[in-house]
C-alpha cells in the first residue's frame, strides 16, 4: 500500500466520513509579531494591569489535563489547551498532548489531530509511544486502517525511537482483528525488513490468528511448530485457544479436541473458562450441543467454574436445536450458582420464547432484565417486536416503538420495519402511514421493498393523495422508487382523469 512504502505520508487529512470534519486549528505556539507602538499608559493603570495579571490563576499541567478531560466540546478543549500554552514559562508535555489527542479522537476530529501531530514535530519535550498506540485504536474503530499504519510509522519520527514490540503487536493485532489481511501482510514485511523484527510469543499468537482468519490452518500449525523450536516464545494458553478456535470455525471439532488434549497432557497448560468456551461454542454451533454440555460437566469436575459466556453458548446451542426447556434449565442453573445472566443470555432465551409463540414469557424476561439491572439492547427489542407482531399484538408493538426512545433505548431501521411490514400485510394502511411518518421524523427510511409495497397498496386502496405524499416524502429522504411503484400511482391518477397532476408527478419524479 502507499502508506507502507511512502512513510513520509503521515497525518493525511483526506477522509470521506462526515465525522472527520475539521476544527479550526489554533496553534499552541504564538507567532512572533512586532508589537505596535502605543503611548505610555499612566502609572496607576500600568500598576493595576500588573496586579491583575498576578492575581490570575495559573493553569498547571494537571489542571489543564483535568479541564480537557471534563470538557465535552472538543473545540473548547482545544481552546483550553492553547490557553495553557499562552502562559509564560508553560510548555506542553507528553501528558497534555496525549489528553488533547484522545479528546479529539473521541469526537473523530481527525484533521485537528493532524494539526496537533504536526505541532508535536517542533516540540523539544520527550514523547512516549503510548500516544500513538491510543490513536491507532481510535482509527481502527473508525475503520481508517491505513491511518493505523500511519500512526505506527509516526512513532519513530516524533518519539525518536524505534517502535517497541508492544507497538508492533498492537498494530498487527488491530489489522488482523479488522480483517485487513493484505495490510497486515505488508506491515509484517516492512517490520521484518526495516525493524529487524524478532517475534515474541504475543506476535506469534497474532500470526496464528492471522492465518486462522484466512482459514489457512496448515500455516497456523507451522507457526506453532516454529514457536516450539524457539527458546524464548514457547506456545501458551492463548496460542492453543486461538488454534482451537480456528479449527472449530472450519468445522474440525475432533482436531480441536486433539489440540486441547495435547495442550493439557504434553505441555501441562491448565485451561481456563475462555479456553473451554472455544470448544463449547464450536460444538454448540456445529449441532452437537450434548457434547458442549459434557464439556461444562468436565469443567466442573476439574475445578474450573463455568462462567456466563459458557452458559450463554450452551443455551444458544439448545435453542438452535429447538430444545427450549433444556435451555431454560441451563439458564436456571446459571442463576442458581450465583452467575448474573448478561444481555446475550437473556436475548437468546427471549428469542426462543417468541419463536415458540410464548411472547408473554419473553416479556416477563424483559421485565426481569430491567429489575436485575441488565440493559436490553436493540436486538432484544427487535426480537420482542417480531414476537408481538407474529401473535397479532401490533398495538403493543406500536406502543413500544413510540415510548422506547423516550426511555433512553436506541432503535434501528429494523425495529420499525418489523411493525410496518406487519401493518402492510394486515392492510391497516392508516396506522402504516402514521408509523411511516414517525420513522421519517426520526430519520429512518424503510426498506425499499416495504416502501414499494406500501405505495402499491395505497394506490390499490384508492388513496392516491396519501400515496403521492408518501412518495415525495420518501424521495426527499433519498429513496428511489421502483418503476412499478410510481407507474401504478400515475396510472391511478390518470384513471381519475386528473392528467395535470399526473404530468406534475412525472416531472417531479424525473427531477
Amino acid at each position: 500500500m502507499k502508506v507502507a512504502f511512502h512513510k513520509h505520508r503521515w497525518f493525511s487529512t483526506s477522509t470521506s466520513t462526515p465525522s472527520s470534519s475539521s476544527l479550526p486549528w489554533i496553534s499552541p505556539l504564538q507567532f512572533l509579531k512586532n508589537p505596535s507602538q502605543k503611548p505610555d499608559l499612566p502609572t496607576e493603570t500600568t500598576f493595576s494591569i500588573v496586579e491583575a495579571r498576578r492575581k490570575s490563576k495559573y493553569i498547571s499541567h494537571d489542571s489543564a489535563i483535568n479541564l480537557i478531560k471534563c470538557e465535552r466540546d472538543p473545540q473548547r478543549a482545544l481552546e483550553i489547551f492553547n490557553k495553557a500554552s499562552d502562559q509564560r514559562g508553560f510548555n506542553h508535555n507528553n501528558a497534555t498532548y496525549a489528553t488533547i489527542l484522545d479528546k479529539l479522537a473521541q469526537f473523530k476530529k481527525f484533521r485537528a489531530i493532524d494539526a496537533v501531530l504536526h505541532q508535536m514535530t517542533y516540540e523539544t519535550c520527550r514523547f512516549h509511544e503510548g500516544i500513538f498506540l491510543n490513536l491507532m485504536k481510535h482509527f481502527s474503530k473508525s475503520s481508517l486502517h491505513e491511518r493505523v499504519l500511519e500512526m505506527f510509522y509516526a512513532i519513530q519520527t516524533i518519539v525518536r525511537e524505534k517502535p517497541s514490540l508492544k507497538a508492533i503487536s498492537t498494530c498487527l493485532n488491530l489489522l488482523v482483528e479488522s480483517n485487513q489481511v493484505d495490510l497486515a501482510r505488508i506491515f509484517l514485511v516492512n517490520a521484518k525488513t526495516n525493524l529487524n523484527l524478532e517475534p515474541n510469543t504475543c506476535i506469534f499468537n497474532i500470526l496464528i490468528k492471522y492465518h486462522c482468519k484466512k482459514g489457512d490452518i496448515k500455516c497456523a500449525f507451522q507457526v506453532v511448530e516454529e514457536m516450539k523450536r524457539s527458546e524464548t516464545s514457547y506456545p501458551n494458553l492463548i496460542t492453543y485457544s486461538t488454534l482451537m478456535d480456528g479449527l472449530c470455525e472450519c468445522g474440525k471439532l475432533k482436531e480441536a479436541v486433539d489440540v486441547f488434549e495435547e495442550m493439557v497432557s504434553k505441555d501441562q497448560i491448565v485451561p481456563d473458562a475462555l479456553t473451554y468456551n472455544v470448544l463449547i461454542n464450536g460444538f454448540a454451533r456445529g449441532g452437537k450441543v450434548d457434547r458442549a454440555n459434557k464439556i461444562i460437566e468436565f469443567m466442573k469436575k476439574n475445578g474450573c467454574k463455568p462462567n456466563v459466556f459458557n452458559y450463554s453458548a450452551l443455551m444458544k446451542g439448545f435453542c438452535k436445536e429447538g430444545r427450549l426447556e433444556e435451555a431454560i434449565d441451563a439458564f436456571t442453573e446459571m442463576k442458581s450458582i450465583g452467575l448474573k445472566p448478561d444481555t446475550v443470555g437473556y436475548t437468546t432465551l427471549i428469542d426462543s420464547f417468541c419463536k415458540s409463540e410464548r411472547t408473554d414469557e419473553a416479556m416477563d424476561l424483559l421485565q426481569e432484565m430491567k429489575e436485575k439491572g441488565c440493559r436490553a439492547d436493540v436486538v432484544t427489542f427487535n426480537v420482542i417486536l417480531g414476537g408481538l407482531c407474529r401473535e397479532g399484538r401490533v398495538e403493543e408493538a406500536l406502543g413500544m416503538l413510540y415510548t422506547l426512545p423516550y426511555e433512553g433505548f436506541s432503535l434501528n431501521k429494523a425495529s420499525y420495519r418489523v411493525v410496518l411490514n406487519c401493518l402492510c400485510r394486515e392492510g391497516d394502511l392508516g396506522k402504516a402511514l402514521e408509523l411511516l411518518c414517525l420513522m421519517l421524523g426520526r430519520g429512518f427510511v424503510p426498506h425499499f421493498a416495504t416502501s414499494n409495497e406500501l405505495l402499491v397498496r395505497l394506490c390499490e386502496d384508492g388513496k392516491v393523495a396519501d400515496a403521492a405524499t408518501v412518495l415525495f416524502g420518501l424521495v426527499e429522504m433519498g429513496f428511489k422508487p421502483e418503476p412499478d411503484s410510481w407507474s401504478v400511482l400515475v396510472d391511478v391518477v390518470c384513471r381519475e382523469r386528473k392528467l395535470l397532476p399526473a404530468f406534475v408527478l412525472l416531472d417531479e419524479l424525473w427531477k
